[in-house]
């Protein structure tokens, strides 16, 4: 069934797991993403970056196919706008059906940031929608721009963005980043960060970066209050490999069967995280 994630994060706040959201860039990973969730028997978030649909496929043509899958799981799926920062065309998300959107303007000043994202959210409550927000600035590793310490989400920051937007959820920057992390390195977490935040906030918790963030890592997280998480590098990389290892063991294999292949791969990653995350068996 095809929700917000409002009602999703709202359980998860309640019963301490989170959701994982796998980022999805067409219609075959979306797919392995929703029967992923289906064979577990949990909520899932269908995560669509905004870079994705702008490059890759025109999102007219790849939103409503997702939406329809999300109508006919048999679990709750919710559609993000995963790192929406142009406001213009998250409306148009917006317009077009997506359940939740991420107004990421973490970019700018905190009274700014304020401004966009409580424009949005009284906008999304038009379309019974939820948003996302971001307080902090999430590093990358390509390029070795980790996050670090001056990067980190200030809590008093966040709770005041917090009280000012009424946004439904808020990621936060303490520790993670995006992309793949090099073989064996774990990051450190500054986790007072998170305490902070929910203790004065209550709110759903969002964790970016969570490919190879470290179980450890995301098991404390949860337990202090994150109830979404973001994955995307895992997910992509699972499948790549089984390019990889596909073509080297028949270089003549047809495309349908690679790709089959791969949303294969795809699903046993999706679930691996489902478990860890515990949100298996958490649908209604």
């Amino acid at each position: 069934m095809y929700v917000s994630m409002r009602e999703m994060l709202q359980k998860a706040n309640q019963e301490k797991y989170a959701v994982m959201a796998i980022n999805c860039f067409n219609l075959e990973t979306a797919k392995a993403v929703i029967e992923a969730a289906e064979e577990l028997h949990a909520p899932i978030i269908v995560d669509l970056l905004q870079d994705h649909l702008k490059e890759h496929l025109d999102h007219r043509y790849l939103t409503q196919p997702i939406i329809r899958m999300a109508n006919n799981a048999k679990v709750e799926v919710a559609i993000n706008l995963d790192h929406g920062q142009d406001q213009a065309f998250v409306k148009q998300c917006l317009h077009e059906g997506f359940s939740s959107v991420m107004m990421d303007a973490s970019m700018y000043p905190l009274e700014e940031n304020i401004r966009i994202t409580k424009a949005m959210v009284e906008l999304a409550q038009v379309y019974n929608a939820s948003v996302e927000a971001e307080v902090g600035d999430m590093g990358a590793v390509a390029g070795d721009h980790f996050t670090n310490d001056d990067m980190y989400t200030d809590p008093d920051d966040a709770i005041q963005f917090i009280q000012e937007t009424g946004v439904d959820c808020l990621a936060l920057s303490y520790g993670s980043s995006h992309g793949n992390y090099p073989e064996g390195y774990v990051p450190e977490f500054r986790f007072d960060i998170v305490e902070k935040i929910k203790a004065a906030t209550d709110l759903p918790l969002v964790l970016h970066g969570g490919s190879g963030a470290g179980t450890e890592n995301i098991l404390r997280s949860i337990e202090l209050g994150i109830n979404k998480i973001n994955v995307g590098s895992d997910f992509m990389k699972a499948q790549l490999q089984d390019v990889r290892e596909q073509l080297a063991a028949d270089p003549e294999v047809d495309y349908p069967t690679l790709i089959h292949h791969t949303m294969a791969a795809g699903k046993a990653v999706v679930k691996q995280y489902i478990e860890l995350s515990g949100s298996k068996n958490k649908s209604l």
